[in-house]
């Protein structure tokens, strides 16, 4: 009898892992047809000298040394050296690459959770619900956040291997482990906290902590001392930014509240996963009652899960997953030099299974008969999955190319400048100047004041010839700001292409001693300034 249990447990779950892999790769598939996109898809790929220059001794230096999009992670960039060599500037290679990982870390996340509790269905739930939830598809389908979905997959296996030690605690194994976690952490800093999180498994389902007792919290801390000091480390080299960049785009209190507000959004679009985009505008202007709101709801459900903790385990540290690895990425501390937004879709792809474990072990709790689970969970289950996959593959569609994806964002968003900047550019990029220059407009009447719209409505507006309008709307940019270099620079293209030489040259000289003086050698070198 019990080799006929095991062999029908092994054919379990490999039925898991084939029905994931094809599954998640039905949905995913169409991204093999998607295009790059023009929010840093340019930057990491397609106009990156570094990523194109191929495996050399150079380049490999580049790629340990940049700060490039402020962040340091050199395993990104060799991955991106490594498909340019295989696809070239074909984007779905890129794509291809990014789903293959994102199915490699769920394979591993079922193989994780099954290793620790021997619960096959509930562990092929949580790995499911990582797979095929829509607010996952930014990771999976934008080809610059190859480092959520390379993260994603060395953070899976740190995990599996650290399982493996704990089954045998000898030196070896745990080289393993370190030598694992120094991959995730050279993919993406947010992945600090796996050695906090490895501390949770040890509570459960682990069980570690019961072993030790007396001295669990030293014990503990002892073990993970290597993992928290490459921790601090990579903190340390995330936060120094040698272009002193500020770390305040918005006041702490702004922050806070925002952060406050996404975190139950976050929640929210876990169950009702509606309105999704690639930016939400940051707000300040945010009600006192919702704030309020969602801090008591945080404070609730922390307090629930602390007092249920011995007797529901799972349900402490499915939420303490979840808060500890959004917290890094929730909006308090910004280091970017970009638009400041208020939250990320792809912030949900580590934290969000947290909540799968809540789910997966907290709602069977709530049913005494093995038939009635069986009768009532299998079908919902089912019904649920059926759902996002539906979701997810229309998410994903809307990702196809620049064009497609922006204008989504702005059915599901309300004046959202960057997404009708970006969707501006787009139609550039494909030669629809006129739907350029209207949705640039529209720019312009939600801000009046914003300097980056007026001088890329004069670009636009060059671009179908029309100089006057470009001129004017380049001076009122440099009106509001004087030492704006890119409207010198531009205004200086057309007054060349007009023929007027002079004032070209003093535009140029302009930009230049502002710090850009390509075009002032260009003119130089064609004999127009001297």
């Amino acid at each position: 009898m019990p080799d006929k249990i095991n062999t029908s447990t092994a054919r379990q779950k490999f039925f898991v892992f084939v029905v994931l892999t094809f599954v998640t790769l039905a949905v995913f598939w169409q991204v093999n047809q998607h295009d790059f996109i023009n929010l840093d898809d340019i930057g990491y790929t397609t106009e990156n000298i570094h990523i194109q220059s191929g495996f050399n001794l150079e380049s490999v230096r580049w790629s340990f040394t940049t700060r490039y999009f402020d962040l340091w992670h050199p395993l990104v960039w060799l991955s991106f050296m490594l498909d340019y060599k295989l696809y070239g500037l074909n984007a779905g290679g890129y794509h291809l690459t990014n789903l293959i990982l994102h199915i490699l870390s769920t394979l591993l996340l079922f193989w994780l959770f099954d290793r620790m509790t021997k619960e096959i269905w509930k562990s092929a739930f949580v790995a499911a619900l990582f797979a095929l939830h829509p607010l996952h598809v930014e990771s999976v389908a934008w080809i610059s956040e190859r480092k959520d979905v390379l993260s994603a997959f060395f953070w899976m296996l740190t995990l599996c291997l650290y399982v493996y030690y704990t089954e045998k605690p000898v030196i070896r194994r745990y080289l393993f482990v370190i030598f694992s976690f120094v991959l995730a952490l050279m993919s993406k800093p947010t992945v600090v906290t796996l050695p906090v999180i490895m501390i949770l498994l040890d509570y459960w389902p682990l069980k570690r902590l019961e072993i030790n007792k007396g001295n669990w919290l030293l014990w503990q801390s002892k073990e993970k001392i290597p993992l928290f000091i490459l921790s601090a480390v990579l903190i340390a080299i995330t936060l120094y930014n040698p272009h002193d960049v500020s770390f305040e785009v918005f006041p702490l209190s702004a922050r806070i509240s925002n952060a406050l507000i996404s975190f139950v959004i976050y929640l929210e679009k876990t169950f009702w996963p509606h309105n999704l985009a690639v930016f939400y505008p940051f707000s300040t202007q945010i009600p006192l009652w919702q704030i309020t709101g969602a801090s008591l709801l945080i404070i609730i459900i922390s307090a629930t899960v602390i007092i249920m903790a011995k007797r529901l385990p799972y349900l402490f540290v499915g939420w303490l997953w979840y808060l500890i690895i959004i917290f890094p990425v929730i909006g308090i501390i910004q280091i970017t030099t970009s638009t400041p937004y208020s939250m990320a879709d792809r912030y949900h792809y580590l934290p969000s299974i947290g909540i799968s474990i809540m789910l997966a072990w907290g709602i069977p709790s709530l049913f005494r008969s093995e038939k009635t689970k069986q009768r009532i969970l299998f079908p919902v289950a089912f019904f649920a999955l059926g759902i996002l996959v539906y979701l997810t593959g229309q998410q994903c569609s809307y990702w196809k190319n620049s064009v497609d994806l922006w204008n989504h964002a702005l059915k599901v968003t309300k004046n959202n400048v960057t997404a009708n900047c970006r969707l501006a550019d787009a139609y550039a990029d494909i030669g629809q100047y006129e739907r350029s220059i209207e949705t640039f407009k529209i720019v312009i009447q939600l801000i009046p004041d914003y300097i980056i719209g007026y001088n890329r409505l004069g670009i636009a507006y060059s671009n179908v010839r029309q100089y006057k309008l470009a001129i004017e709307n380049f001076n009122e940019a440099i009106r509001m700001k004087p030492d704006y270099v890119d409207a010198y620079a531009n205004r200086s293209i057309v007054y060349f292409t007009q023929g007027n030489i002079d004032s070209g040259c003093n535009d140029a000289r302009k930009a230049c001693a502002l710090g850009e003086c390509k075009l002032l050698e260009l003119a130089k070198g064609q004999g127009y300034c001297r």
